[in-house]
Parts: C-alpha cells; sequence; structure tokens
C-alpha cells in the first residue's frame, strides 16, 4: 500500500474531515457522540472474551485493551485541555506520548471496567460542561507546541467525536 493510500484498519471510518462550517446542529451531535460512548462501548463488550481484548485491531496496531485505556488517557487530557482554554488565553497545553502511556501496567492490564467507567465520568463532566458554552467560548483556543497548531475548542470537538466513533470501530473489529 502507498503512502497516500488509507489503511482502512488503521482508519476503519476515514480520517477526520473537518466541515468548513461549524453550525450549533453539528456541535450537538458531537456532544451526543462524546455523550454515548462509554454506553455504546459497554454494550459493544457485553458478554465479550476478554482474550479477545489482547488481540491487535491490526499489525502492529495496538491491542483492543489498550485502545480502550487509550480513550480515556486522551479523552481526560483533552477535558483538561478544554479548560485551560476556557481559563486562559491560548495556553500551550502539555503534550504527552500516546504510546509510551499505553505501554504502562494501567494502560494494557488493568480491567477495561475503570477506564470505561473513567470515561463515562470525565465525559458527563465534558458534556456538562460543553452544552453551557457560548459561542464566543466555542471560538477559544490553545496551543498545541509538538504540532506548532492553534486549536479551536469547536474543532476539537468535531476531533475527539470522530476519535470515538474511530476507536469505536477499531475495538469492534477484533470481536
Amino acid at each position: 500500500m502507498s503512502n497516500t493510500e488509507l489503511n482502512p484498519l488503521q482508519y476503519p471510518i476515514g480520517k477526520y474531515k473537518q466541515p468548513e462550517v461549524i453550525t450549533p446542529e453539528i456541535r450537538s451531535a458531537w456532544i451526543k457522540t462524546i455523550a454515548t460512548t462509554a454506553d455504546d462501548l459497554t454494550a459493544l463488550l457485553k458478554g465479550v472474551d476478554e482474550t479477545l481484548l489482547e488481540k491487535p485491531y491490526r499489525e502492529g496496531g495496538w491491542s483492543a485493551r489498550k485502545v480502550i485505556h487509550h480513550l480515556m488517557d486522551s479523552h481526560m487530557n483533552s477535558y483538561i485541555r478544554f479548560k485551560m482554554a476556557l481559563t486562559e488565553d491560548n495556553p500551550t497545553i502539555k503534550p504527552y506520548s500516546e504510546d509510551d502511556w499505553a505501554s504502562m501496567p494501567d494502560g494494557n492490564q488493568a480491567p477495561i471496567a475503570w477506564s470505561i467507567e473513567g470515561l463515562r465520568y470525565i465525559h458527563l463532566r465534558w458534556v456538562y460542561l460543553m452544552e453551557t458554552l457560548t459561542e464566543a467560548d466555542w471560538k477559544k483556543t490553545y496551543l498545541h507546541p509538538e504540532r506548532g497548531i492553534t486549536y479551536q475548542l469547536d474543532k476539537v470537538l468535531g476531533i475527539y467525536a470522530w476519535h470515538c466513533e474511530h476507536h469505536l470501530r477499531h475495538i469492534a473489529s477484533v470481536l
């Protein structure tokens, strides 16, 4: 496969595509995706043989267990970044190594229920916060220093709604 071809195992729903205009209706749909992800994960994993969680979704990819713990790590960081952007002027966020975090014992051995419940509660707080934001709040930003990109909150919301669906599909592919 050439570098320009999209690997369907790596990107089962395609790469994220930012809409040209983000309307309140689009934001509302994205917020709903985030609000339902923990329940979607719980339903997807009901009655699943735990040994399947050790299977990677593609060659060189993470196991389903790592993906579940990664969702918690990633969305916890995003929630904190949102709060920083809402309380500071274009703050520089603290990056972290997803691979290093996923390789730690809590990221590759811990019970998945812990991360699913953690995700559920982070999402409850995050959704509650997002439902209170004004149009001006959605335009607030933060700087990702490693990428050199300033991210606007309404665009970050879209990325993380996609992130939920992207990884739900990864997990479903190994079950």
